[in-house]
């Protein structure tokens, strides 16, 4: 698969370390094709991690440190969501994404992402499923837990395809790559360092997964060779499964998702070792590994992905946006022809951005998560003239 690497087109806005409320002065953003606002939704979470939309105008926010809250009517409510499980709120750990069932209106069922607690200082990611009625999570079920150990590195993305299958992605946990790097547990399908797994809605192995019937592996590995992966998509209109990891110093990357494919990590890569920059691949290429799409040299820290299909922003249909922790910024990507054509830095300095959603209403949503904990917004783009 060819790639490219980052060129940043244009840059735009100062530093936002704090999201005022609307108002009819806020400051106007300009990109190669709209002028926008960035707009307050809500304000004062702590740490948050993943946003969903529930049909009845609901906004579905976790926090890390355990909390499920809700954006009701534009405002925060004032008590999180009752029933969430404990979670290892430790470092990354704590709670992640949220995705309701593609069923809601019918099932009012939510999925979530977590840490789950193993004794001591140990931890795995788990997804479970639950009710979700008059604010309290009930009926909650385990639908995966990760075969994996770390201190960190939790992937955790969440996505359903239009045939219902369920995806969820794990980190490599931070194994640290030395010596043999195909020995690196994101290179053992034995375990589910470094994967994308898919799932039937209740948790059990679709059939035809590609290890299913394997001895000694993971049927529910879809893909493998990961190292971060915090950014999960399906194409709303080609079906196709996006991804987007985190690199180590530099290396950050997009990549078309694959059955059975392996991604690579940490034998190929762009990536460096961090401080002193010294080698951790064997090259940027090999036979039988897949390479991305698109690589962010240096790292930009992705987090949260969307594919653009709303009426606001009509020229970004069909484009990729990520977020970016360490870079503070959003980043928009258009694919064509399964090659990276264009990358445009839409916002930097707005503070980390956790997650990138597309509204109901067509807006781009975006949560922005504060290093140290301190108060931080929803915000939305929207255009100057819609």
């Amino acid at each position: 698969m060819a790639h490219r690497r980052s060129v940043i087109l244009v840059c735009v806005g100062l530093a936002l370390w704090f999201i005022l409320p609307v108002t009819a002065e806020a400051q106007v953003h300009r990109s190669a094709d709209y002028d926008f606002r960035v707009v307050t939704v809500a304000n004062g979470f702590e740490h948050p991690w993943a946003i969903a939309f529930l049909p009845d105008g609901d906004i579905l926010v976790t926090e890390r440190p355990g909390r499920l809250r809700v954006i009701r009517d534009g405002r925060l409510v004032a008590a999180p969501i009752e029933g969430v499980p404990e979670v290892f709120a430790v470092g990354q750990g704590g709670l992640l994404d949220v995705h309701p069932h593609p069923d809601f209106l019918s099932n009012r069922m939510i999925y979530l992402t977590y840490s789950k607690p193993q004794g001591g200082q140990e931890s795995t990611t788990t997804l479970i499923r639950g009710r979700l009625e008059n604010d309290r999570l009930s009926n909650i079920e385990e639908v995966f837990e990760a075969v994996s150990q770390g201190r960190g590195h939790y992937g955790s993305r969440i996505a359903f395809d239009e045939d219902g299958y369920l995806f969820v992605s794990v980190g490599e946990r931070m194994a640290r790559p030395s010596g043999d790097l195909e020995a690196h547990p994101a290179q053992d399908i034995s375990n589910h360092h470094g994967t994308v797994n898919r799932l039937f809605e209740d948790g059990t192995i679709p059939p035809d997964n590609p290890f299913v019937g394997q001895t000694g592996v993971q049927p529910s590995i879809w893909s493998y060779g990961h190292r971060n992966p915090q950014s999960l998509a399906v194409h709303p209109e080609t079906g196709e499964l996006w991804e987007g990891e985190h690199g180590p110093q530099g290396g950050d990357e997009i990549n078309l998702i694959e059955p059975g494919m392996n991604y690579g990590w940490p034998v190929i890569g762009f990536g460096a070792n961090y401080g002193s920059g010294s080698a951790i691949h064997e090259g940027t290429r090999r036979e039988g590994m897949r390479e991305p799409v698109h690589v962010w040299v240096p790292s930009i820290a992705t987090s949260g992905m969307m594919i653009y299909t709303g009426d606001k922003f009509p020229a970004w249909q069909g484009s990729i946006f990520v977020g970016g922790l360490r870079g503070e910024q959003l980043a928009r990507v258009v694919i064509k022809d399964g090659v990276s054509d264009l990358e445009e830095t839409l916002l930097r300095g707005i503070g980390r951005v956790r997650d990138v959603r597309q509204g109901p209403d067509g807006y781009i949503y975006l949560a922005i998560d504060d290093r140290l904990g301190d108060p931080s917004a929803i915000v939305r783009l929207e255009p100057v003239d819609g």
